[in-house]
Protein backbone atom coordinates (compact mmCIF):
# COMPACT_ATOMS: atom_id res chain seq x y z
CA UNK A 1 0.00 0.00 0.00
CA UNK A 2 1.35 3.39 -0.95
CA UNK A 3 1.04 6.16 1.62
CA UNK A 4 -0.07 9.55 0.32
CA UNK A 5 2.49 12.30 0.51
CA UNK A 6 2.00 14.83 3.31
CA UNK A 7 0.58 17.48 0.96
CA UNK A 8 -2.02 14.96 -0.36
CA UNK A 9 -3.12 13.79 3.09
CA UNK A 10 -6.54 14.66 4.49
CA UNK A 11 -5.62 16.38 7.76
CA UNK A 12 -8.83 15.32 9.49
CA UNK A 13 -7.18 11.97 10.27
CA UNK A 14 -4.14 13.40 12.06
CA UNK A 15 -3.79 11.99 15.55
CA UNK A 16 -4.47 14.59 18.23
CA UNK A 17 -2.85 13.75 21.55
CA UNK A 18 -4.96 16.29 23.45
CA UNK A 19 -8.10 14.30 22.54
CA UNK A 20 -6.62 10.87 23.31
CA UNK A 21 -8.47 9.29 26.24
CA UNK A 22 -5.41 7.91 28.10
CA UNK A 23 -3.77 11.32 27.81
CA UNK A 24 -6.89 13.09 29.11
CA UNK A 25 -7.18 10.63 32.00
CA UNK A 26 -3.55 11.16 32.93
CA UNK A 27 -3.86 14.95 32.73
CA UNK A 28 -6.99 14.90 34.91
CA UNK A 29 -5.42 12.49 37.41
CA UNK A 30 -2.26 14.57 37.71
CA UNK A 31 -4.19 17.82 38.12
CA UNK A 32 -6.48 16.41 40.81
CA UNK A 33 -3.66 14.59 42.56
CA UNK A 34 -1.55 17.76 42.63
CA UNK A 35 -4.38 19.68 44.30
CA UNK A 36 -4.99 17.01 46.95
CA UNK A 37 -1.27 16.35 47.52
CA UNK A 38 -0.97 19.72 49.24
CA UNK A 39 -2.76 18.12 52.20
CA UNK A 40 -0.30 15.32 52.88
CA UNK A 41 2.73 17.22 51.59
CA UNK A 42 2.15 20.43 53.58
CA UNK A 43 0.89 18.77 56.77
CA UNK A 44 3.29 15.82 56.95
CA UNK A 45 5.97 16.21 54.28
CA UNK A 46 4.74 13.05 52.58
CA UNK A 47 5.09 11.98 48.99
CA UNK A 48 2.22 10.38 47.05
CA UNK A 49 3.38 6.80 47.63
CA UNK A 50 3.72 7.44 51.37
CA UNK A 51 0.14 8.72 51.46
CA UNK A 52 -1.06 5.64 49.60
CA UNK A 53 0.81 3.26 51.95
CA UNK A 54 -0.50 5.14 54.99
CA UNK A 55 -4.02 4.98 53.55
CA UNK A 56 -3.90 1.21 53.02
CA UNK A 57 -2.64 0.57 56.54
CA UNK A 58 -5.21 2.91 58.03
CA UNK A 59 -8.06 1.45 56.00
CA UNK A 60 -7.16 -2.26 56.05
CA UNK A 61 -5.07 -2.70 59.21
CA UNK A 62 -1.75 -4.50 59.51
CA UNK A 63 -0.32 -5.64 56.19
CA UNK A 64 2.97 -6.66 54.63
CA UNK A 65 4.71 -4.46 52.08
CA UNK A 66 3.94 -7.13 49.48
CA UNK A 67 0.21 -6.99 50.29
CA UNK A 68 0.22 -3.20 49.99
CA UNK A 69 2.10 -3.42 46.70
CA UNK A 70 -0.44 -5.85 45.27
CA UNK A 71 -3.54 -4.11 46.63
CA UNK A 72 -2.41 -0.60 45.65
CA UNK A 73 -0.70 -1.55 42.36
CA UNK A 74 2.54 0.12 43.46
CA UNK A 75 5.93 -1.37 42.60
CA UNK A 76 7.50 -3.05 45.63
CA UNK A 77 10.59 -0.84 45.61
CA UNK A 78 8.41 2.27 45.83
CA UNK A 79 6.48 0.70 48.70
CA UNK A 80 9.76 -0.11 50.47
CA UNK A 81 10.93 3.50 50.16
CA UNK A 82 7.59 4.79 51.43
CA UNK A 83 7.67 2.37 54.38
CA UNK A 84 11.15 3.54 55.30
CA UNK A 85 10.07 7.21 55.12
CA UNK A 86 6.92 6.58 57.19
CA UNK A 87 8.98 4.69 59.75
CA UNK A 88 11.39 7.64 60.01
CA UNK A 89 8.37 9.91 60.62
CA UNK A 90 7.35 7.44 63.36
CA UNK A 91 4.03 6.80 61.57
CA UNK A 92 4.43 3.04 61.31
CA UNK A 93 6.05 0.11 63.03
CA UNK A 94 7.46 -3.11 61.62
CA UNK A 95 7.16 -6.46 63.34
CA UNK A 96 8.89 -9.55 61.96
CA UNK A 97 6.39 -12.29 61.21
CA UNK A 98 6.86 -15.32 63.49
CA UNK A 99 5.71 -17.61 60.63
CA UNK A 100 8.13 -16.19 58.06
CA UNK A 101 11.14 -14.34 59.47
CA UNK A 102 11.73 -12.73 56.04
CA UNK A 103 8.36 -10.98 56.21
CA UNK A 104 7.32 -7.99 58.30
CA UNK A 105 3.87 -6.89 59.35
CA UNK A 106 3.42 -3.13 59.11
CA UNK A 107 1.07 -1.23 61.39
CA UNK A 108 0.30 2.40 62.08
CA UNK A 109 1.58 3.93 65.28
CA UNK A 110 -0.54 6.60 67.04
CA UNK A 111 0.98 9.50 65.01
CA UNK A 112 0.26 7.54 61.81
CA UNK A 113 -3.30 6.84 62.96
CA UNK A 114 -3.82 10.54 63.62
CA UNK A 115 -2.38 11.47 60.20
CA UNK A 116 -4.68 8.89 58.60
CA UNK A 117 -7.73 10.39 60.35
CA UNK A 118 -6.82 13.94 59.33
CA UNK A 119 -6.01 13.03 55.75
CA UNK A 120 -9.13 10.88 55.42
CA UNK A 121 -11.22 13.85 56.53
CA UNK A 122 -9.38 16.05 54.01
CA UNK A 123 -10.07 13.46 51.28
CA UNK A 124 -13.77 13.46 52.16
CA UNK A 125 -13.81 17.26 52.00
CA UNK A 126 -12.03 17.11 48.64
CA UNK A 127 -14.60 14.65 47.28
CA UNK A 128 -17.46 16.84 48.51
CA UNK A 129 -15.93 19.90 46.79
CA UNK A 130 -15.47 17.93 43.57
CA UNK A 131 -19.09 16.80 43.75
CA UNK A 132 -20.23 20.40 44.19
CA UNK A 133 -18.11 21.42 41.21
CA UNK A 134 -19.35 18.65 38.90
CA UNK A 135 -22.79 18.05 40.37
CA UNK A 136 -23.83 14.85 42.16
CA UNK A 137 -25.00 13.04 39.04
CA UNK A 138 -21.91 13.82 36.96
CA UNK A 139 -19.54 13.05 39.84
CA UNK A 140 -21.20 9.66 40.35
CA UNK A 141 -21.12 8.98 36.60
CA UNK A 142 -17.42 9.94 36.46
CA UNK A 143 -16.59 7.55 39.30
CA UNK A 144 -18.57 4.76 37.62
CA UNK A 145 -16.83 5.32 34.29
CA UNK A 146 -13.39 5.43 35.91
CA UNK A 147 -14.10 2.15 37.73
CA UNK A 148 -15.10 0.55 34.44
CA UNK A 149 -11.95 1.82 32.72
CA UNK A 150 -9.81 0.61 35.63
CA UNK A 151 -11.02 -2.96 35.18
CA UNK A 152 -10.90 -3.69 31.44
Amino acid sequence: MVKPREEERDHSDIFELSAFTPYLLNQAAEAQSDVFSRNYRDLYGMLRTEWRVLFHLGRHGDMTAKEISERASIHKTKVSRAVRALEEKRFLARVTSPEDRRSERLSLRPPGQEAFRRLSAAAQDYEAALERRLGKRDARKLRDLLKRLGHP
